[in-house]
């Protein structure tokens, strides 16, 4: 195509490394769309398609749109995913390609045989599916193990070192994000377990089977990314770990309409985590800048 056709083309990056730029210009000029009103764009749109206000309106098509909820997921892992995108080496990228691999392989184990989560079926279109498993299970899950990853050698520092302590305490974090999401999950209609179980609808089985699951995660990420070349791009990447802050706004806001205080407990936690480490600046996000 001539520059007569397309007369942008000088425009559009060449190389991996201007991409990476014009994408992290587009998240950093856009953090409060990105992190504040998607998040709460989607509190109100999902609460709405779950209580059923949109039936029989014109906006009853939006409700539970599978591609929607994909679409605004992603929007939301975006400052994340733009932010390791320059580390991501082709060691890192093995470890997230079989970490995909890994969990699509115990989803499709979930779903079928109920181990090792416990009984329990999807209840709401949450995109194309292979196999009964939704295609965009790395977007939804993946990202949640990053972040948990980052925030603790945020707040462990030199404690990060040592290996033990370091997984432990992300394994534990990346289980205590469970703590807030599968309530808000099963309050939706997301999905349901039989039987329900006594936490919120969630039985006891699927924390241990996050255990084993966040365990392998964790394992993988370490393997894959240098944990000393993510904390200097902590430090020159302020919006690195926005999508916690859209994770704590969705999953908190949401948790708190249907009553479940412990998780909403859970997430303030996360959102003081943030503050602590100075990830999160309401003035910057405010005004976008």
């Amino acid at each position: 195509m001539s520059e007569a056709e397309f007369p942008f083309a000088d425009r559009l990056p060449t190389t991996r490394t201007e991409w990476e730029r014009r994408l992290e210009r587009l998240v950093r000029e856009n953090r409060f769309t990105i992190s504040v009103f998607f998040p709460l764009n989607g509190v109100v749109l999902l609460l709405a398609s779950a209580m059923g206000w949109l039936d029989g309106t014109l906006l009853e098509p939006l409700a539970f749109h599978g591609s929607l909820i994909l679409f605004g997921t992603f929007v939301m892992r975006s400052p994340l995913i733009v932010g390791v995108l320059p580390h991501t080496t082709r060691r890192a990228a093995t470890g997230v390609g079989l970490l995909t691999l890994y969990a699509y392989a115990i989803e499709y184990t979930g779903v079928h045989t109920g181990l090792p989560y416990g009984n329990f079926s999807y209840g709401v279109d949450l995109g194309p599916t292979l196999g009964g498993i939704p295609l965009g299970l790395p977007v939804f899950f993946v990202p949640l193990v990053m972040n948990a990853y980052l925030l603790c050698l945020l707040l462990l520092g030199d404690r990060a070192e040592h290996t033990a302590v370091r997984l432990c305490t992300v394994v534990a974090a990346v289980l205590a994000m469970d703590v807030v999401l599968d309530p808000g999950a099963v309050a939706l209609g997301f999905w349901a377990y039989d039987p329900p179980g006594g936490f919120y609808g969630v039985p006891p089985s699927n924390y241990a089977g996050w255990v084993v699951s966040a365990t392998v995660a964790v394992v993988l990420l370490d393997w894959g990314y240098d944990r000393r070349v993510l904390l200097a791009r902590l430090e020159e990447c302020e919006f690195m770990l926005d999508d916690l802050v859209s994770f704590v706004i969705l999953w908190g806001g949401i948790n708190a309409w249907f009553g479940n205080w412990i998780p909403v407990a859970v997430a303030a936690v996360f959102g003081v985590g943030l503050l602590k480490t100075e990830r999160f600046d309401a003035r910057v996000l405010r005004f976008g800048r």
